[in-house]
């Protein structure tokens, strides 16, 4: 039997939960959140499609009860304030680090074994956080960001080659933000050929920067964060630990020395599979590209220093 505990029943917590319930790729979903009410009326609603969608995973909702989540395999942690339109991820540092502190803490009284999975803005940022706050070993903390900044990267490049987004690879690494992503272009391809020999270069410069700007143009979109690609890519990563997958999926991580870098969570090509980060995949980067992961790195090392 598969346990996901869920923190935080906003809009990316819910589709989270929702993925997983309706994908079955856990046994049971434990939804919580601290508003009386909210989880509990999102995982009905979501439980209400079990017999249209021939779904048996089971999810209950909770208020504030951390028993509830007692023996998870994985915990995914939505919790925090989403960005309004203008705001960056990183404005969000104050009121969230503690938030995620807290819920760490509470979390890991009921499964000191599980993975977590990190959603919260910024992101890199509240990653190495419960890094430095559970006391967990490194392959057990994962930060989403990749994973959802990848998902979009893949989404233009289909858009730009007329292509299905199934039928193409793209890859994200870097910091989870606006200016610090890094769309590896180089890598790009569909169905093996790359991306280079099909687009012209403005056009693939095109598509990294609505990559780039991806989340801050929903935002201004929707009003709000965006939450459906956000929570989906969350059940990804999920699934990829429970179900033992050892996909490579790009993921915050903690570097001790992969890519240059040392005591910094931020993304880069993850193996995942039941131990969480099984493996750090340094890909041959130029000497451009490492320059910019340079800066990607400073820029988070930046944002870690308002932790302090």
């Amino acid at each position: 039997m598969s346990k996901v505990t869920v923190v935080g029943a906003g809009n990316v917590g819910a589709t989270c939960a929702n993925v997983l319930v309706t994908q079955r790729i856990a046994d049971e979903v434990v939804l919580i959140d601290i508003k009386e009410g909210l989880s509990e009326g999102k995982a009905m609603d979501i439980m209400q499609t079990a017999n249209i969608l021939n779904t048996n995973t089971r999810l209950i909702g909770v208020t504030n009860d951390y028993a509830m989540t007692e023996g998870s395999d994985v915990v995914v942690i939505t919790s925090g304030i989403p960005r309004k339109p203008g705001m960056t991820r990183e404005e969000l540092i104050g009121v969230n680090a503690g938030i995620v502190k807290s819920v760490t803490d509470s979390i890991l009284k009921h499964s000191p074994n599980a993975i977590i999975v990190c959603v919260s803005n910024p992101m890199d940022t509240m990653t190495y956080l419960i890094h430095k706050t559970s006391g967990l070993p490194k392959n057990r903390i994962i930060g989403m960001g990749g994973a959802l900044d990848s998902a979009r990267f893949k989404y233009f490049l289909s858009l730009a080659l007329g292509a299905p987004a199934t039928e193409v690879e793209g890859i994200v690494i870097g910091g989870h933000g606006d200016t610090t992503m890094i769309p590896l272009v180089r890598y790009a391809a569909h169905r093996g050929i790359p991306a280079t020999e099909l687009l012209p270069k403005e056009q693939l410069e095109k598509v990294a920067a609505d990559t780039m700007v991806g989340g801050a143009t929903l935002t201004k979109l929707l009003g709000t964060s965006a939450w459906i690609a956000p929570g989906a890519a969350a059940a990804q990563v999920c699934a990829a630990v429970l179900h033992d997958e050892k996909k490579m999926i790009p993921c915050s991580a903690l570097l001790e020395g992969e890519y240059g870098e040392k005591d910094l969570c931020i993304g880069v090509p993850c193996i995942l599979g039941k131990n969480g980060i099984e493996k750090v995949v340094e890909f041959n980067l130029n000497d451009e590209e490492k320059e910019l992961f340079r800066k990607s790195a400073e820029a988070v090392r930046k944002t870690n220093a308002a932790l302090a």
